[in-house]
């Protein structure tokens, strides 16, 4: 992608425009907004992904034993994962009441704490499994800090004019950190598993530091950077510093969130698609263990490419969404092709490299694309929409909704891969198929088969 592109797609002018230098300051600041954000959640996700890779390890040291190895490692994901789902909706409605910026780091340098912690537990041989799980709930709660932070302030320097494209671009830093994570925990898994956890801890912990001293969360807070002249704002060719009111609009509840056309039966598709997409992101190198035969760290290098397939297929969504402006009728069709393609891969996986690695990319696009949709640009749609005239603090607590009741299905997911796995991945790939169904009946794209009344799926 060409430089001129990327300036045109963040609306930042390019040489040549006819654009003041008090216009192009706002706009470095978005390009700044974007990237920083990018980093920040990025880290988010690198921190995440060390677990999936170290159960490998453990994996193979328990085979001999007979363990339960697969339920145990299924509760230690449950217990991570049951704990973002629950603090998620209460993260949301304390973020619109606290300053972004302040919210973020101290969730970010607490998260940086447990996950060094989890580490620390193999250098000082801690093999207490109560351990692990306080700090997998511990880490699980702070981690609710950063989705409704991050989307509400992308959201705040974004409008909705490319917010498909734009939000399908930034949203691949989901994939990023999967695939980061990947690769600095497979470096020590199998020398050293406690530098898997700490490494990213130490990245994510420095990264809060960065978020404290550079983030900006509305574009109205570069007024205050713009130079004055005799105490007024030097007047652009064309307004573009939004001046904050006088009166500024009281945070959403809960309950008026839910009341928003279209926040109920997205967050229910969410929860099925966010259910397959955690379940690939906890079991797949181990799968690949499996049906490959290759050890933890090339399983590890290998599952990246389901990121990969991950990172263009919520790009295409966004690009196609935008296009036909249509979220929910996106959403369906590429759920629609997921299940059978998930079937695929159970199949084809099993005759060797090339054809595992092809269908790794496919589904990785089809899996990730709705749930990348629905978690960036959607939430920004419904959190600025309206019905709510105006108000946008109320993005905050509808992220947090639909992410929410997302990360129910991504507790689950796990905790029944690790039980159905013990009986065959034929079963597990069942369930996931089965998940990918049940959200596509719920999108409001399905609502006209079902007679259901009220909102119109044409706008979204």
């Amino acid at each position: 992608m060409s430089l001129s592109l990327i300036k045109r797609v963040l609306q930042i002018p390019v040489a040549g425009s006819q654009c003041c230098p008090l216009v192009f300051l706002p706009c470095r600041y978005k390009a700044l907004t974007f990237a920083l954000t990018f980093l920040l959640y990025t880290s988010f996700h690198l921190s995440r992904k060390p677990i999936s890779i170290v159960k490998v390890t453990h994996k193979q040291a328990c085979d001999d034993d007979k363990s339960n190895y697969k339920q145990l490692l299924g509760a230690m994901d449950y217990s991570f994962l049951c704990a973002y789902a629950v603090g998620m909706y209460l993260s949301g409605i304390i973020g619109e009441r606290l300053p972004i910026r302040l919210y973020l780091t101290v969730g970010m340098l607490t998260s940086g704490l447990f996950t060094c912690l989890f580490g620390l537990g193999y250098i000082y041989n801690i093999h207490s499994l109560g351990f692990y799980i306080f700090v997998q709930v511990a880490n699980g709660l702070v981690q609710t800090t950063g989705w409704p932070s991050v989307v509400t302030c992308i959201g705040n320097w974004f409008g909705k004019g490319r917010r498909g494209l734009i939000m399908g671009l930034w949203n691949s830093h989901t994939s990023v950190g999967n695939i980061l994570g990947s690769l600095i925990a497979g470096y020590w898994v199998s020398s050293n598993w406690g530098l898997s956890f700490i490494v990213p801890g130490l990245i994510i912990a420095v990264m809060g530091i960065v978020c404290f001293l550079f983030l900006i969360e509305r574009d109205y807070d570069t007024e205050l950077l713009l130079p004055r002249d005799n105490g007024t704002v030097c007047v652009p060719v064309q307004q573009v510093v939004v001046v904050k009111s006088e009166s500024e609009p009281s945070a959403i509840s809960f309950m008026g969130a839910l009341r928003i056309p279209g926040v109920i039966e997205f967050s229910l598709c969410l929860l099925f698609a966010k259910l397959v997409s955690y379940t690939f992101l906890f079991w797949l190198p181990l799968y690949i263990t499996k049906a490959a035969h290759l050890d933890a760290k090339k399983a590890g290098d290998l599952s990246t490419l389901f990121d990969v397939g991950g990172i263009v297929g919520g790009i295409l969504a966004g690009v196609i969404s935008d296009k036909l402006g249509k979220r929910a009728t996106t959403c369906a069709v590429m759920l629609l092709l997921a299940a059978p393609t998930l079937y695929g891969f159970s199949m084809i996986s099993e005759f060797g490299l090339g054809p595992t690695i092809g269908m790794l990319l496919v589904c990785g696009g089809l899996v990730n694309g709705p749930y990348a949709l629905i978690t960036t640009a959607v939430s920004a749609d419904l959190g600025t929409h309206k019905s709510l005239k105006g108000n946008a603090r109320a993005l905050s607590t509808v992220t947090a909704i639909i992410d929410g009741t997302g990360s129910v299905g991504a507790a689950v997911g796990p905790l029944l891969a690790g039980l159905l796995s013990a009986g065959g991945w034929d079963q597990v790939f069942y369930m996931l198929m089965t998940a990918d169904f049940l959200a596509l009946l719920v999108t409001p794209w399905c609502k006209p088969f079902f007679f259901y009344h009220g909102y119109l799926v044409t706008s979204l």
